[in-house]
């Protein structure tokens, strides 16, 4: 297993954080289900694509906010 190496994470982060978020509003929310779909394109069903990682991170990010932010449809009813 590898060490966490903090200092390595903080310049990798850095570089990302623009894109990988925890969505708060409905904006970031197309935003990452916009991701979404670009990421879909590219790696389809590869689990072995070196982007199969951040798409399934980018989905739960996603199925959290919808699970908290969109009614169910039986709630709808």
């Amino acid at each position: 297993m590898q060490s966490f190496n903090l200092d390595q994470t903080i310049t990798a982060w850095s570089s990302i954080a623009e894109n990988v978020f925890v969505p708060h509003t409905e904006e970031e929310y197309n935003r990452l289900v916009g991701m979404l779909d670009r990421l879909i394109d590219q790696v389809g069903e590869d689990e072995s694509h070196p982007l199969a990682s951040l798409m399934e991170v980018i989905g739960v990010l996603i199925e959290n906010y919808e699970t908290e932010h969109i009614p169910q449809l039986e709630e709808i009813v």
